[in-house]
């Protein structure tokens, strides 16, 4: 059980009703009703991803930062949700295993984005010349470089509060690996 209220989309008003009603309908998940104890917290998600979804970054080049991290941070929601998502962005599941473990062998550019967002996570953002040199070698740009740091802290935001408000999944789970 969630340590959080639930907010019924129904019931909502303000912000939350808006949200709900817009950018957000039909899209009635644990994590929005959980998020929507503060609109300005569901908000900042949508504005967020919403800003990402016009990325350079492809949908399925997004997903495999979202499933690194979330792997990375444990977080069992959001390894459910991008497992579906990624799917539906066109993910198999070996690169879906693959990103979770931070190395995509079968894709030479989604191998250099994994190991860029886990490089991210494990030197808490102090990465190596290295490191942006090889990113930069799978034909990335800096704009590319941004990208990521910005779905990276998106992923950072959703594992977190999946952490302390203890989301009840709603998507099939992960494999486990």
């Amino acid at each position: 059980m969630a340590r959080l209220k639930a907010v019924d989309p129904a019931n909502a008003s303000g912000e939350a009703q808006k949200l709900f009603e817009g950018p957000l309908k039909g899209k009635h998940f644990n994590i929005f009703k959980l998020l929507a104890n503060s609109p300005a917290a569901l908000n900042a998600y949508v504005a967020f991803s919403g800003a990402l979804g016009k990325a350079s970054l492809s949908a399925k080049e997004q997903e495999v930062i979202q499933l690194a991290i979330g792997q990375e941070n444990a977080c069992d929601y959001c390894l459910a949700a991008h497992t579906a998502v990624g799917k539906g962005a066109g993910l198999n599941e070996d690169q879906i295993l693959g990103a979770r473990r931070g190395r995509v062998e079968s894709d030479p550019k989604l191998d250099a984005i994994a190991r860029f967002a886990k490089a991210i996570h494990e030197k808490r953002g102090h990465v190596s010349d290295a490191d942006v040199e090889a990113f930069r070698g799978a034909g990335y740009d800096d704009g590319a470089i941004a990208e990521v740091v910005a779905s990276y802290a998106l992923a950072t935001f959703t594992n977190y509060f999946n952490h302390i408000a203890e989301t009840e999944v709603d998507f099939p789970a992960a494999q486990a690996i």
